[in-house]
């Protein structure tokens, strides 16, 4: 029998060993965590703000709920849920380059905690928060299913989980000109700012290797979230997914 570590999963377009892909994207973003921000901006013309504010405004915070914002990355998340009346938050990622870059944010809250952990083991108690996210860091995560398990396990009943991630455009002339910007001029910026073209080439394929919006809701539904809706935005370039503990 196969050993688990040993079988082959995606990692862009290419197949690697399971036990081998976290190190092979911790390089990504140890590469790439101190122009993160700066590429964001860059690559999307800043529209990630607003794809983060429509995250924000369908989580709708309240000032008794805290957060679980898992691969937080640089914590922008973190913080447009507190700004928006979120009681705190709690920024977990597995990469320590990301979060020191979002602890050196002057504009940060203190009311944000940062924890370096796994997507997969979330060093949480059953039941420790009422609302968790995950922006743009499912499709990173080498077992997905078993992230989904975790952001369960940490949410209180009640609570709720909504997910931002790239996803599968919808409209086939859309499709063409996205495809064209991702694969011809993404890579060519991230070696300009970033110095680093194979992260993004990496990141350009680790989307179209991601479920679809349906098979993505449908993993939701499996691991035990119910009442899961998903929303495109930008004509499916990104997908907002929702489900509830109940």
């Amino acid at each position: 029998m196969l050993n688990k570590d040993n079988q082959k999963i995606d990692f862009g377009y290419k197949a690697v060993k399971r036990s081998e892909k976290q190190k092979l994207v911790n390089n990504v973003f140890d590469s790439v965590a101190s122009k993160y921000d700066l590429m964001n901006d860059l690559t999307s013309f800043g529209i990630h703000r607003l794809w983060k504010n429509d995250l924000i405004n369908w989580l709708a915070p309240q000032n008794n709920q805290r957060l679980a914002d898992i691969a937080g990355g640089t914590g922008d998340i973190a913080k447009k849920f507190l700004d928006a009346g979120g009681e705190s938050a709690h920024v977990y990622d597995i990469n320590q380059a990301m979060l020191n870059t979002g602890k050196n944010k002057q504009n940060l809250s203190k009311k944000i905690k940062w924890t370096i952990a796994s997507a997969e083991n979330i060093p949480a108690t059953e039941g420790s928060f009422e609302r968790a996210t995950i922006g743009f860091g499912l499709r990173n995560v080498t077992d997905r299913v078993g992230c989904l398990k975790e952001i369960y396990r940490i949410l209180k009943p009640g609570g709720r989980l909504i997910c931002l991630e790239f996803s599968h455009v919808e409209n086939n002339t859309i499709r063409k000109l996205y495809d064209t910007w991702s694969f011809n001029f993404l890579p060519s910026i991230g070696k300009q700012i970033a110095g680093d073209k194979n992260a993004y080439s990496y990141l350009v394929e680790s989307i179209r290797q991601f479920p679809t919006q349906p098979e993505l809701a449908q993993m939701f539904s499996e691991v035990g979230f119910s009442r899961v809706k998903y929303r495109n935005l930008s004509n499916g370039i990104v997908a907002l997914h929702s489900g509830w503990k109940i």
